[in-house]
């Protein structure tokens, strides 16, 4: 047996100003998109926001149904449609945040195990890593740069190849 270990790094802000205007700016796209979600379930509302190569910016939010698992997540609103109306364009960003109802969320919420997938798929897809802002209420931000700091041990099409 061989021990192995993983490290992961990223960056981590305690609050919004610490960032450059276009992080900040992403971050309220995702914040105004959490504010529109569907998610009367959970009540946990997420907001996801993504920056193309060209700047455009493209909204996701959590849409919930009563017949579960029928919804979808905000990254992938979001991804999905960013791939149908822009898909030739680069996502270069992601700005990610969440808020719950009942309680204030005082840290970044990462993606759930699926989105992360999905977003592997994408960056394979274009040959170019996302970086991911995870956002939170409270003020503290975490950045990571491509989607193997979330998903070391991601699944790509290449396996498939014989």
């Amino acid at each position: 047996m061989i021990q192995k270990s993983l490290s992961i790094s990223y960056e981590e802000y305690a609050r919004r100003e610490e960032l450059e205007e276009k992080d900040k700016g992403l971050i309220l796209a995702a914040e105004k998109a959490m504010k529109d979600a569907y998610a009367p379930y959970s009540n946990f509302k997420v907001g996801a926001a993504l920056r193309l190569e060209d700047d455009t910016i493209v909204i996701g939010n959590n849409q919930e149904n009563s017949a579960y698992p029928s919804g979808l997540c905000a990254e992938r609103v979001a991804l999905f449609s960013a791939s149908a109306q822009y898909p030739n364009k680069k996502i270069i960003d992601a700005a990610i945040i969440a808020s719950g109802s009942v309680f204030v969320v005082e840290s970044p919420i990462p993606p759930c195990g699926a989105c992360r997938q999905v977003f592997a798929e994408y960056e394979n897809k274009q040959k170019h890593k996302i970086r991911y802002i995870l956002a939170s209420e409270k003020g503290k931000i975490q950045i990571f740069h491509g989607i193997l700091d979330l998903l070391p041990f991601s699944f790509f099409s290449d396996y498939l190849e014989k």
